[in-house]
């Protein structure tokens, strides 16, 4: 029974990561061929949760918590904000270096910049009895550094769902960032064989 319920658990987590799409939407990634670095810059400017804007969910969850709980709303719209470059950034790298084979860093000054686009957010939740995975769909943009608006290609990575082994992911940050490592590794798969 044991044995089973791991296989069954392994398989679902395959599927979750097989699920997501990765596509060239627009140009050409002929320029990166050879290319071993990045810069990397994350850009969370204009994304929905669920069905909201970005502001309007964190103003309705930061004032329900707080109503149950002063100090807890304003507590998790903090975390809510950190957790991308503590949490959701460091996946996003990991996943991507590991497949691509490519290093990304904020702080580099190599010829192509890769955007990555936060587009849509399903933070999901899990609450002991039921469980929803945390879902993410973003842009990654490869761009000349010197000259930002000198966009080469734009590439959709989609349906990239969060998990973790157990389903102890009761934090949403823990689910999310989930999510950002299969965004990172379903797109340095992509640019790996695109690139070749």
């Amino acid at each position: 029974m044991k044995k089973l319920m791991v296989t069954v658990l392994l398989a679902a987590g395959a599927l979750a990561v097989n699920a997501q799409k990765v596509k060239l939407k627009e140009g050409s990634l002929d320029a990166l061929k050879g290319t071993t670095s990045l810069k990397v810059q994350y850009d969370y400017s204009d994304f929905k949760v669920i069905k909201k804007t970005e502001a309007e969910y964190i103003a309705e969850k930061k004032a329900k918590y707080n109503q149950d709980e002063p100090g807890r709303g304003d507590k998790w719209e903090v975390a809510w904000v950190h957790d991308r470059e503590a949490r959701y950034e460091v996946q996003f790298k990991e996943e991507f270096e590991h497949e691509s084979k490519m290093t990304i860093d904020k702080a580099s000054s190599d010829k192509y910049t890769l955007i990555f686009k936060t587009v849509f957010l399903e933070p999901g939740f899990n609450v002991h009895v039921m469980r929803k995975n945390a879902e993410l769909d973003g842009e990654a943009w490869i761009v000349e550094t010197a000259n930002p608006t000198n966009v080469l290609a734009k590439i959709s990575v989609e349906n990239c769902k969060g998990y973790t082994f157990g389903g102890f992911d009761y934090d949403s940050g823990t689910r999310i960032q989930e999510s950002y490592a299969v965004a990172g590794k379903g797109l340095g798969k992509f640019l790996r064989k695109a690139t070749k």
